[in-house]
């Protein structure tokens, strides 16, 4: 009998998945997107803008060994069963496979779940569905809108200003960074003073004047106070009440991202490649087990079930006073609540006992070892604690009871000027006893004690501070991220991706954590606002992924959608052709010896070059001078003829780093392992490098100082 077939994303996943189904079924993994549009065709889009925007697939370069060994699997099957991510992307994935392999004449179906757990995933094979056209076509609108964005706009801005490339998301993000910038650089500081009168242990701070918030401008202003002021307060008021903090609901993709960075400084990129690996699945206690759900969703909705069982597990550790209630979450506007929150597969696998197993296993080897898994090669046990301890605390802390504190409230009067002083004490924790390390932390108040209303007290001192507004905070990513969701930009699955292409284009760079725009992207967003304003803009952005939302809803066609698009925007490409004004090449201050032009800096393929300005009728190129490499007059240990010389990578992952290689290449082709340390020799002034044991020493062996 033939065998049923599944195919997921990615390798680690088919693992764990195989694990819970049994022999019945094989599981294989495509390996993320098997096709894309291609590049040919008019324009290079791989769309047929005149024939109905109908797109050219092509399996991706690669991809083809992957669709070989997948119609193999697939060859004797009578059951295929498409699991890939349960979203947008992975519908389009499932569809892809459905549309490109060899699936004729056997029954197809598409199964969905978000957690990889046994009970989730044998649940979701009992009811399997048709791929959902809609969910489909909704991301290949995004895609072709995306490929004739990227295309055209690129082209556009790499001709005229060098610029790299553009985008609907990454430009309105961009922009955000930018005007940001222009506030911070045109703000002009102005001075205030604050006054606050001392009583023993307690400060109070002007509160009112007559009866009137005030706004001390001024030096002058802030004596008049002073001048006014008696020598005795009176104790107008001192009220004591308690006040209730309730617990922030569970995370979402934005506010994990945003979490992960005020906390542990990870980038949204690299949070979210732990996330997918706690959520694909490690081998934990003998057997594979996702220990999150999904990780990218906008909804703070959690399950019934997680919410009973973890109720009564806050009763069983902590007391009943402890147990909060589920409010049901009152979802944004744009908010697409296709999954729950991001919240542990089982509320009973606590993060010190994940931990403990973690450290217990030698971990950090497995993971080291689990190459057909990129993202787990690159974690540690360190994050991945942290980042499923982060979420754990966060899931469970928000079905905790609110934490409750003492609220003392001091007023005192003078000559009908007020002061306020407020101390805050614990009573209750609540949900803090999980979450107060992610919590900010408060400001520390004395109390208040022994005063009594209608007495007058004597301060020990009054005094004013000049102080000066500041400017607004840059951006951190944590913020970035924040202020777009809240503004509809993008989705929970690009932000990351947003950020990582902002730096990659070095369209921003970061300082003490902050992202500041480059003249490179300061120069772009100006460009697109001059001639794309309202394209770049959030409203725009916010516009577009609501309608990407009715075409998953289908109530609105794809077509439209695309004929609407391309009628505002090509006309914008034509206009800025024409008139956005060309960036001119930097001179050198030296001149063509071929036809006397000047010289100016030009980018190509491989770096920054010098050439006539008198392009194309003049073609000279100015020659780089070769930079003879540094000989450490150190024997080869291969050949015994060349020495080792000190090269620079020029290409792949190693690009910029320093190596060491025989001088008599090609003859003989050593490479050697040592690390090159920026630092030389003390004694003899050669290179110093580190060997596979990490220490440090000189290039010659020698014991050199």
């Amino acid at each position: 009998m033939a065998k049923k077939v599944v195919i997921v994303e990615s390798p680690s996943k088919s693992k764990t998945i195989s694990k819970y189904l049994g022999s019945d079924y094989i599981v294989t993994a495509s390996v993320g997107h098997i096709r894309d549009l291609a590049t040919t065709g008019k324009g290079g889009l791989g769309i047929d803008i005149e024939n109905g925007f109908k797109p050219n697939y092509q399996v991706l370069p690669g991809k083809k060994s992957i669709v070989n060994d997948l119609n193999n699997v697939i060859k004797s099957a009578k059951e295929i069963y498409l699991a890939t991510d349960p979203d947008r992307e992975g519908e389009a994935i499932s569809w892809h496979l459905f549309d490109e392999l060899n699936v004729k004449g056997k029954e197809v179906k598409r199964v969905v779940f978000n957690e990889i757990t046994k009970e989730a995933v044998t649940n979701a094979f009992l009811h399997p569905r048709d791929i959902d056209i809609n969910l489909v076509s909704s991301q290949e609108t995004r895609r072709m809108l995306d490929r004739i964005i990227g295309f055209k706009l690129s082209m556009l801005l790499k001709s005229k200003i060098k610029s790299q490339s553009a985008g609907r998301v990454q430009s309105a993000a961009l922009k955000l960074i930018v005007d940001l910038e222009k506030e911070i650089k045109a703000f002009t500081p102005e001075e205030y003073y604050e006054i606050s009168a001392h009583f023993a242990k307690v400060e109070a701070e002007l509160f009112k004047v007559d009866g009137e918030k005030p706004e001390i401008k001024s030096e002058a202003q802030a004596n008049k106070v002073l001048e006014n002021l008696d020598k005795f307060f009176k104790v107008q008021e001192l009220s004591v009440k308690e006040s209730k903090s309730y617990s922030k609901p569970a995370l979402t993709t934005s506010s994990l991202q945003q979490a992960a960075s005020n906390k542990y400084n990870y980038s949204a990129e690299k949070t979210m490649s732990i996330a997918q690996v706690l959520y694909e699945g490690l081998e934990y206690k003998g057997e594979m087990v996702g220990l999150i759900t999904y990780m990218r969703t906008d909804s703070t909705r959690l399950s019934e079930q997680f919410v009973n069982e973890t109720k009564q597990y806050i009763k069983d550790q902590f007391g009943s006073k402890y147990v909060g209630y589920y409010r049901e979450p009152k979802n944004k506007e744009n908010a697409q609540d296709a999954h729950e929150a991001i919240r542990p597969t089982s509320v009973s696998r606590t993060p010190e006992e994940f931990l403990a197993y973690l450290e217990s296993s030698d971990y950090e080897k497995i993971l080291k070892n689990q190459k057909s898994n990129s993202k787990s090669s690159n974690v540690s046990v360190s994050q991945l604690h942290k980042i499923y301890k982060l979420i754990y605390d966060k899931a469970v802390g928000s079905l905790m009871s609110p934490a409750v504190n003492e609220v003392t409230t001091l007023l005192l009067e003078n000559n009908n000027i007020l002061f306020k002083a407020n101390c805050s004490k614990p009573l209750f924790d609540g949900y803090l006893k999980l979450t107060k390390d992610y919590e900010e932390k408060e400001k520390k108040t004395s109390e208040i004690s022994n005063f009594n209303v209608g007495e007058k007290v004597e301060a020990e001192k009054v005094e004013k501070k000049q102080l000066f507004t500041t400017p607004p905070a840059r951006y951190t990513e944590a913020k970035l991220i924040k202020d777009m969701e809240e503004l509809g930009i993008g989705r929970p699955s690009t932000y990351a991706s947003t950020l990582s292409t902002l730096l990659k284009r070095k369209y921003v760079h970061v300082e003490e954590r902050k992202l500041v725009p480059t003249d490179q992207g300061t120069m772009t967003t100006e460009s697109l606002d001059q001639f794309f304003h309202e394209f770049i803009s959030t409203s725009y952005s916010k516009k577009m992924e609501e309608t990407l939302d009715e075409i998953a809803l289908g109530n609105e066609l794809q077509l439209n959608v695309l004929q609407d698009f391309y009628n505002y925007f090509e006309p914008l490409i034509e206009k800025a052709k024409k008139k956005m004004e060309k960036l001119k090449p930097e001179t050198t201050g030296e001149v063509c010896p071929k036809c006397g032009s000047p010289m100016v800096i030009k980018t190509g393929k491989f770096g920054q070059f010098e050439a006539c300005s008198n392009f194309p009728k003049c073609k000279y190129i100015k020659p780089k001078e070769r930079v003879k490499p540094q000989d450490t007059t150190v024997l080869c240990p291969e050949c015994k003829k060349g020495t080792l010389v000190v090269k620079t990578a020029s290409k792949g992952k190693s690009k910029g780093k320093k190596f060491l290689a025989c001088s008599n290449f090609p003859d003989c082709r050593y490479i050697s392992p040592l690390a090159i340390v920026d630092q030389k020799c003390p004694d003899c002034n050669n290179v110093v490098v580190k060997d596979e044991t990490g220490e440090i020493r000189c290039i010659t062996g020698k014991k050199c100082s």
